[in-house]
């Protein structure tokens, strides 16, 4: 290897380790590994700046901006309280609820603004009942990832595969959608034999819930119409954006500015709200991850990957799935991901057919942030409430419970991706 391969290759391990030790906050870890590779030359700022993946963060932006001004109208506290009296106080039942509900908006929105405003309202439910949160907070964090697998959207790995891989909102609704409606009924089997048959609580505890009115959460009810609206008009663009030949970015974008402009909601109050540091992690990694690619290294690392898997699409995808899954368990899949992108972009300019592997990674990368406390940022999110309300939820025991989970599901999609793209 030549000197500025090994220098890209020790900037981005060594980043890497302060992302997963914590000793730095990973967007500083990123910016400083970013400026690094610039001020030796390794990746002038030209260049740094072509690497840069404008659209997964317009994407993110424009989503982040969206919702900064959504929750303003109260309608994810609505729709907490709502669920909880449908399920006319039965702690299992609200439990399923929350699990369909976070894992639909976490579809259609970033899991970790999903579990931000889910969390609160968990805390709740839960005092009114007297139960112990701890397993909503799991089964939360469990099936925000599950259902961000399911859409382009969903999970920044998603965002990222789409705007490389030139998939629309339509393809991973053809492809990703179908397994993660099915793991997401065959896990909340799993999650009644783990908590739903301990749980019960008196009836006096259920009047409590019956006794709340999900409308006098609701802030505003103009913004709330207003939000729906052009929520709508959104999921149909991001179904519609390949066809129409326009950037997932700018239907996120074109939504935040239109939902600004017709709500009169504060700008600066928006932009508050939009969380810079994941927007900064991203461009600092995408320029470190760059270096490595401008300098060869991502090349050699894809023709090892063809030498060890002899060429063979079918082995490499399965490979790809378990290999993606166990790496995004112990160091978040956003990383890993911008690594593996200009690695399958390269075996595709060898002539080798990358669809299954597409599918396999972001399959692998979003079902293997369940593994760990640690493996998806919406894990981190969730936990940091749980521990400010008094209910810490330890490594450990986030392992006890997520690793199988994740085993489980990572099983369930390998035999998917078996019958969706058998070998030749």
């Amino acid at each position: 290897m030549e000197i500025s391969q090994i220098v890209s290759v020790v900037v981005f391990v060594v980043v890497m380790a302060f992302i997963m030790s914590e000793k730095l906050h990973r967007s500083l870890a990123a910016i400083a590994g970013a400026a690094l590779v610039m001020l030796i030359g390794i990746l002038p700022f030209d260049a740094a700046i072509e690497h840069v993946d404008m659209n997964t963060l317009g994407v993110l932006f424009g989503m982040m901006l969206f919702v900064a001004v959504v929750k303003q109208s109260g309608l994810f506290e609505f729709l907490a309280i709502k669920c909880a009296r449908v399920a006319k106080g039965n702690p299992w039942l609200i439990m399923v609820l929350f699990v369909l509900l976070t894992a639909v908006l976490s579809a259609f929105l970033d899991n970790v603004t999903t579990v931000l405003l889910i969390g609160p309202m968990t805390v709740t439910v839960c005092r009114l009942l007297e139960v112990n949160p701890f397993p909503y907070f799991m089964v939360e964090i469990l099936s925000s990832n599950i259902g961000g697998t399911a859409t382009l959207i969903g999970d920044p790995p998603n965002i990222m595969i789409g705007s490389a891989a030139g998939y629309s909102f339509a393809d991973f609704i053809m492809v990703d959608a179908p397994i993660a409606v099915v793991i997401l009924a065959l896990s909340i089997g799993l999650f009644y034999i783990m908590y739903g048959k301990k749980m019960h609580v008196d009836d006096e505890k259920r009047q409590r819930i019956m006794e709340l009115n999900e409308y006098d959460q609701v802030k505003s009810m103009r913004l709330l119409k207003q939000s729906v609206v052009v929520m709508v008009f959104v999921v149909i663009g991001f179904m519609a954006h390949g066809a129409l030949h326009v950037e997932s970015s700018v239907i996120a974008l074109t939504a935040a500015g239109v939902l600004l402009l017709i709500s009169g909601e504060s700008i600066e109050r928006a932009l508050y709200e939009v969380e810079w540091t994941t927007l900064t992690f991203f461009a600092g990694l995408f320029i470190i991850v760059g270096a490595m690619a401008e300098t060869g290294v991502i090349e050699m690392l894809a023709n090892a990957l063809i030498s060890a898997t002899g060429g063979d699409v079918f082995v490499t995808m399965l490979v790809l799935l378990v290999g993606s899954a166990v790496i995004s368990s112990f160091l978040d899949n956003i990383p890993f991901v911008a690594t593996m992108i200009p690695i399958l972009l390269t075996m595709e300019s060898t002539g080798m057919d990358v669809t299954p592997l597409w599918w396999a990674v972001s399959l692998g990368a979003c079902l293997g942030g369940n593994g760990t406390l640690i493996g998806a940022s919406a894990n981190v999110v969730l936990s940091d409430i749980a521990r400010k309300n008094g209910h810490e939820i330890t490594f450990m025991q986030f392992l006890k419970t997520g690793f199988p989970v994740m085993l489980f599901t990572i099983a369930v999609a390998g035999v998917y991706l078996v019958l969706r793209f058998p070998p030749m």
